[in-house]
């Protein structure tokens, strides 16, 4: 994800984790109807095996937790009016602190910044949509995944191809991607047949969806969901998916923090399947995504 916008395209990731349910919903568009989603009609996705039995850390394991974030990545960590944090990973960070019982502080830092004050000891622990990958495993320990980034087909309105979102079915169909990207890689190989229409740009690959240059536009189910909720994308769906293979989109996100603090990455762990199951997670979910990505 964060990271993701500093390179190009965001991530996601299935067989990595056993017991992981995905589930995705098809996203209503118009602004209005979109504030008024109703929590049955978003489907939540769960990170967790519900059969899994996670052991409570030990008491004074952990004392306190000091989180590292950003403030200019909506609607997972932003500044709000007044400057306070506010997002779905500062909330999340919080009920982390509340399951452990423990206290808890939240920074907003530079993103450059992030590993420079994890290693001087500045931060215990990084909420800021991190990608996991091969780059950042060697850098940092992660919790478990607590977010993926699909990707996902836009269609107009209406003018949805009647067919599935399957490599047969879209055979001939025209796709608006970002050049360049992982989207645009992964449709290549796994939609061969598509007629892809690659642009330097989301914004001008979704306009060439919106003025009916191409039937469909495929990338980041997140930036999209965000896209649809909003006037701009008003009279634009889902279709199909989500897609989630994690050799191009990667292996979802989590809580990073230093090399070998084993009891911190149990905790965070604990903390995060607790919170899944308690149903913080999903209340945090419907309040900042009231068009889901899944």
């Amino acid at each position: 994800m964060n990271g993701h916008r500093k390179t190009s395209a965001i991530a996601r990731a299935t067989k990595i984790f056993a017991g992981v349910v995905l589930f995705w919903s098809c996203a209503n568009t118009a602004h209005a109807h979109a504030e008024n989603v109703a929590a049955s009609d978003v489907v939540i996705p769960s990170f967790f095996d519900p059969n899994r039995k996670m052991q409570k850390p030990e008491p004074g394991a952990v004392q306190a937790i000091r989180f590292i974030t950003e403030d200019d990545y909506p609607p997972f960590n932003f500044a709000g009016p007044d400057g306070a944090l506010m997002g779905f990973n500062v909330d999340l960070a919080r009920a982390i602190c509340d399951e452990l019982q423990v206290a808890c502080t939240i920074q907003a830092r530079r993103w450059d910044t992030f590993a420079t004050a994890l290693a001087e000891g500045k931060g215990d622990a990084l909420i800021a949509s991190l990608k996991i990958s091969p780059q950042t495993r060697a850098q940092y320990d992660f919790s478990a995944p607590y977010f993926l980034t699909p990707a996902r087909f836009v269609a107009r309105a209406g003018a949805a191809p009647a067919s599935g979102a399957t490599p047969e079915k879209l055979a001939h169909i025209k796709v608006a991607v970002v050049a360049k990207s992982a989207h645009e890689a992964f449709l290549r190989a796994r939609f061969p047949q598509a007629d892809i229409r690659p642009f330097d740009t989301q914004e001008a690959a979704r306009a060439a969806l919106l003025n009916k240059e191409t039937d469909l536009f495929f990338g980041d189910a997140i930036a999209s969901a965000g896209w649809l909720a909003d006037a701009a994308g008003a009279g634009c769906v889902f279709f199909g998916g989500p897609f989630i293979d994690p050799a191009y989109f990667g292996e979802g996100v989590g809580v990073a923090l230093r090399k070998n603090n084993a009891p911190l990455r149990h905790a965070l762990d604990y903390a995060l399947a607790r919170v899944t199951q308690s149903g913080k997670y999903a209340e945090l979910y419907l309040k900042y995504f009231p068009v889901g990505p899944f």
